[in-house]
């Protein structure tokens, strides 16, 4: 009898050992998930072998030092938790129709057959229920990230153009249309006089508008000074030198020329037709758009973070 007791006891002190084996286990919980040891390791192991990760949460993402730092890497399964958790909340569940359908683009885009697919997950130890269930997680996050974040990313050709002269490597080469306004002053002293004290007042916040309206002595005067548009070379060398360097918006200080004393502003500035910037111009639209899609995911993700309830049992 005393044997059976003593026996018990150990069996019960076994299951409190594993149970509390089990426990240390529990690396992190996010809202009503967790994050278990085994867990991390076994998205250790899919990013090192290339297995079945979605790629989706990790384009911006540096694999290398996720794999090298083990915080790193409960951090990047906190963040798929928070994405699984939302799409939980706003019920972005996607039928296994659609899932069948995206494994037949799939294979078609691969060119093999369903079975070749399955032969293929099983040589890599995968079951393609498995596949299926990780077809459908996939699809489920992309429709959040798309309802969520890139469906508010606007990219105008403005944009598009800015980004362009911004980076480019030579931009002695460029050229713009520059929208301008002027008020304008009589070639006397007493005209650079008043030209001075008008530059003054808008210089200390009085608008260019403004002072145009009250000031400019044009016989041709149009509303706010406008001029047009025009090409850098299609301007004095006055008006050339002044403008070339500035940006929508900025106004000069007073300018001379054959026709007396300007204040010019730069009303709008944009690209003149490059062929270069024209054959190049989705590309670099894709480009933008992919940092603005890293910056607004991560702005995103950090606003969803500080929603939920996140706790890590073990860095």
């Amino acid at each position: 009898m005393k044997f059976f007791v003593f026996f018990i006891c150990i069996n019960f002190l076994l299951v409190q050992l594993s149970y509390a084996k089990i426990v240390e286990r529990i690396v992190a919980i996010v809202n009503q998930e967790i994050i278990t040891l085994s867990d991390i390791e076994d998205f250790q192991s899919r990013l090192k072998k290339g297995g079945l990760v979605d790629q989706a949460l990790l384009k911006s993402v540096d694999k290398n030092k996720i794999l090298a730092n083990k915080e790193a890497l409960v951090e990047q399964l906190i963040n798929e938790r928070i994405v699984d958790s939302e799409i939980k909340r706003l019920e972005l569940t996607v039928p296994i129709e659609r899932v069948e359908q995206e494994i037949r683009s799939i294979t078609r885009r691969n060119g093999i057959s369903r079975d070749q697919l399955k032969t293929k997950l099983e040589q890599e130890g995968l079951k393609f229920s498995e596949y299926q269930d990780f077809v459908k997680s996939s699809l489920e996050r992309r429709s959040l990230i798309e309802r969520e974040v890139s469906s508010k990313i606007k990219i105008s050709d403005e944009d598009v153009a800015n980004f362009y002269v911004q980076n480019s490597t030579n931009k002695d080469t460029l050229t713009f249309k520059y929208t301008i306004s002027h008020i304008l002053f009589k070639p006397d002293s007493q005209g650079a006089e008043r030209a001075e004290k008008v530059s003054k007042k808008i210089q200390s916040g009085a608008t260019f508008e403004s002072m145009a309206s009250q000031f400019s002595e044009d016989p041709n005067f149009s509303q706010g000074g406008l001029l047009g548009t025009f090409a850098l070379n299609e301007l004095s060398s006055e008006f050339q030198q002044a403008i070339k360097l500035l940006a929508e918006n900025d106004v000069t200080s007073v300018v001379k020329s054959p026709m007396g004393f300007h204040i010019i502003k730069v009303n709008k500035k944009v690209l003149a037709p490059d062929p270069h910037f024209e054959s190049n111009k989705e590309q670099l639209r894709e480009s933008l758009f992919a940092q603005e899609f890293d910056k607004q995911f991560a702005n995103w993700l950090e606003q969803k973070r500080q929603e939920s309830f996140i706790r890590i049992n073990e860095p």
